[in-house]
């Protein structure tokens, strides 16, 4: 007699340490969210990697890689401009690897990101918040320039940052589901839409690729416009099938829906990502529709989203001081 399929894996594997623990990450239907019977929403929980975000699998590759190639030495400085969670996920692993870590983030962001980098050990930079990350990536840039003794992984132009979704995440989503007619992310440095969507190009060509891109001048954390004047340079448009417009209004409103109609407790960047996804699911008849959860919803606790009515945050939504 054949076993049926266990879907349902009871543990998620033994490992060695907290970094080796990264990855593996569930893959939930959420079926409330569906609009069509023959149409499947999937989330990859991506928040259930060690530090809570996706950002872990790129920061492991990053490091490793550079590590591989005689890139850095033991004790050398890393330095990284974020928004926060690839700040994070460097730090955990940094302090794992006994590297030091010099972060540039944007002064407005949430309480909870600034205490998680000095949790792990980082040493913060703060540049403008209302230049957003890309205030960020010139000032880490400007400083690596002037001391070349600093090395910067550079997530926005580090190959490692796709390859990991390529030989990672896109892999797990594989074994999980037969076929993936659509497959969204969002629009921040692109690893995760070139990675995952170079591969399941190439197990079927017919995937569409699908971007959440902020409206310009939208300020949803974790996400960027093209059209605010910098393009990542992993960044292949021609991989993308759509982008598709999201307020910071509606990610906000779609962060509230996850929670309330999925229990997911997820970043409002997921919320984005969600609505673009639930658009794109009502163009199928049929078919699997995969958005990714980039992180979870701690590190978002103070801006009010999760407790505070709409109606209370209207006031803040287009404020670079909300987040």
């Amino acid at each position: 007699m054949i076993e049926p399929r266990l879907d349902n894996r009871p543990c998620g594997g033994k490992y060695g340490d907290i970094v080796q623990a990264i990855g593996h990450t569930p893959l939930v239907e959420l079926k409330r969210l569906s609009p069509k019977p023959g149409v499947r929403i999937y989330a990859k929980l991506e928040s259930h990697n060690p530090t809570g975000s996706v950002k872990d699998r790129v920061a492991r590759a990053m490091i490793e890689d550079a590590e591989m190639t005689g890139a850095i030495g033991p004790g050398q400085t890393i330095l990284e401009p974020t928004s926060g969670n690839t700040g994070i996920s460097l730090a955990m692993i940094c302090s794992r690897k006994g590297y030091p870590l010099k972060v540039v983030m944007p002064d407005n962001v949430t309480a909870e990101r600034t205490s998680l980098l000095r949790m792990y050990g980082a040493d913060i930079v703060y540049s403008p918040g209302e230049q957003g990350s890309n205030g960020a990536v010139a000032m880490a840039l400007d400083m690596a320039e002037d001391d070349p003794s600093y090395y910067m992984p550079y997530q926005y132009g580090n190959e490692a940052n796709p390859l990991a979704h390529y030989n990672g995440t896109a892999i797990e989503v594989l074994e999980e589901l037969d076929d993936v007619a659509v497959f969204v992310a969002g629009l921040g440095t692109g690893g995760t839409l070139m990675g995952v969507g170079r591969r399941l190009k190439e197990e079927d060509a017919d995937t569409q690729i699908v971007a959440a891109e902020p409206l310009q001048g939208e300020l949803v954390q974790g996400l960027r416009s093209l059209d605010d004047g910098f393009i990542p340079p992993i960044v292949d448009i021609s991989l993308l099938d759509r982008k598709i417009f999201v307020s910071n209004r509606d990610a906000v409103i779609w962060t509230k829906r996850l929670l309330a109609e999925e229990g997911l407790f997820a970043g409002v960047s997921s919320g984005a990502i969600a609505s673009i996804a639930v658009r794109a699911a009502g163009d199928l008849d049929e078919g699997n529709v995969v958005f990714v959860v980039c992180d979870d919803g701690w590190k978002y606790l103070s801006s009010g989203v999760y407790t505070k009515p709409l109606e209370e945050l209207e006031d803040t939504l287009d404020s670079a001081s909300f987040w």
